[in-house]
């Protein structure tokens, strides 16, 4: 009987900060206290903006608005987005398939494909999108039906792009875009969507546009991945 071939997924994720004016009084004082401590008004208040800024990093302060995912076997994208509504389209050529739903649910369709897949690929998926998408889980009452914050030097499961490329941090971390760049690959990053501009996006309702950003950066992880692999896996 022929082996079945192994299920491999590339995966990235989108969030958006809450304000600091949604946390308790505690939670404000924790996240600004660098900032109270500084006498320098311009510091202090660059400190302030940062710290906002800063709330998307953390499933405690920010919300899964998006999660691509692309099948490497089927070569095709799944993107799951938020929205009250549900509701589903596709790309022009076929090869992206999109759906809008609450959070809950992006959260629970992600770890029903992920219980299925055999290797998971992500850029800087252990220092962020990993241990965003467990908590986050954890907090809405979500169970993840596998732990992918396995043994580090363990790429059997997970290879983290940027831990390759940086040989486990021995060697400068650049961005996606950076990386892309120098291999030529197309970025996701343009003028008009990037990274930095998701939470001006969503407060836009321009939730389809974060959606589309997270397709192509998937399609670029998966093609540095393939970079990776001919010519720096041993």
């Amino acid at each position: 009987m022929k082996n079945k071939d192994p299920q491999q997924i590339v995966f990235d994720i989108e969030t958006v900060g809450c304000s600091l004016a949604d946390l308790s009084e505690s939670q404000q004082e924790y996240l600004l206290r660098e900032a109270n401590k500084e006498t320098d008004e311009e510091i202090k208040n660059q400190k302030m903006i940062d710290a906002e800024r800063f709330l998307s990093l953390y499933p405690f302060t920010a919300k899964v608005v998006t999660i691509g995912i692309y099948s490497i076997q089927k070569e095709k994208s799944f993107v799951y987005y938020e929205s009250e509504n549900e509701e589903e389209w596709s790309s022009e050529d076929g090869t992206a398939i999109f759906k809008g739903m609450r959070e809950e649910k992006i959260l629970s369709s992600f770890w029903r494909v992920a219980e299925k897949a055999d290797q998971f690929i992500t850029f800087n998926g252990r220092g962020f999108d990993i241990p965003f998408l467990m908590l986050r889980s954890a907090m809405l009452k979500i169970k993840p039906t596998k732990n992918l914050i396995g043994y580090r030097y363990d790429k059997s499961e997970h290879i983290d792009l940027l831990e390759q490329l940086s040989f486990y941090g021995v060697y400068k971390k650049f961005n996606l875009d950076f990386y892309c760049n120098s291999f030529g690959i197309k970025s996701p990053k343009s003028k008009e969507v990037s990274g930095f501009v998701v939470k001006d996006l969503y407060h836009e309702k321009r939730i389809k546009d974060i959606a589309k950003y997270c397709e192509a950066d998937i399609k670029a992880t998966y093609k540095l991945y393939t970079i990776w692999n001919d010519y720096l896996k041993f």
